[in-house]
């Protein structure tokens, strides 16, 4: 049996920065969240590739609320570290700031988080080190991310059970903008 190897989190920190250029911007003049979403997408594999030290794929991404806008012409940095570890799955964090360099306003862009698979040659899952919890902040991370596992298995466990056909479900559907229309 092989020794357990174990890594900090401060071996997963990523921070990358970017000002935002008018090749960035949607139709409403504002970044593109697309493009924001390839950014983190990068940061994630970064941080995670990092603590693994292997090749890293993105298996998931939870939640991305746009909190507010991101100007072009404005600065922003992305802040990323591995906040849990399963087998060989790791849980990415990730914190999008913006800042106006002319005031130096620093806005908060949105947070998410990033499930990350570590991958061999092959592309065959590999076990990833254990994680060492080392102050407050990375214990609530930790425990934020355990949260979300249990919530995503007991909403998985209840799509699975639920009858979508039922009476009552479609009795239910007639409180929201829909009509039915099918026999």
């Amino acid at each position: 049996m092989s020794e357990i190897k174990y890594r900090k989190v401060s071996t997963s920190k990523v921070t990358i920065s970017e000002l935002m250029l008018p090749s960035h911007q949607n139709f409403s003049g504002k970044i593109h969240g697309g493009y924001i979403l390839m950014l983190m997408d990068q940061i994630a594999f970064a941080a995670a590739s990092k603590y693994s030290g292997t090749y890293c794929v993105t298996a998931s991404v939870d939640t991305v609320d746009f909190l507010n806008p991101i100007e072009v012409g404005e600065l922003v940095t992305m802040k990323a570290s591995v906040n849990y570890v399963g087998n060989s799955s790791m849980i990415v964090g990730i914190r999008v700031e913006s800042e106006n360099i002319q005031t130096g306003k620093v806005k908060h862009c949105n947070s998410s988080y990033f499930t990350m698979v570590a991958k061999d040659s092959e592309g065959k899952n590999v076990k990833v080190p254990h994680l060492i919890l080392g102050n407050e902040d990375e214990i609530r991370r930790f425990c934020k991310a355990v949260i979300l596992i249990n919530q995503k298995k007991e909403h998985d466990k209840h799509s699975k059970t639920f009858d979508y056909t039922s009476s009552q479900a479609l009795e239910e559907l007639k409180n929201y903008n829909i009509r039915l229309d099918f026999k």
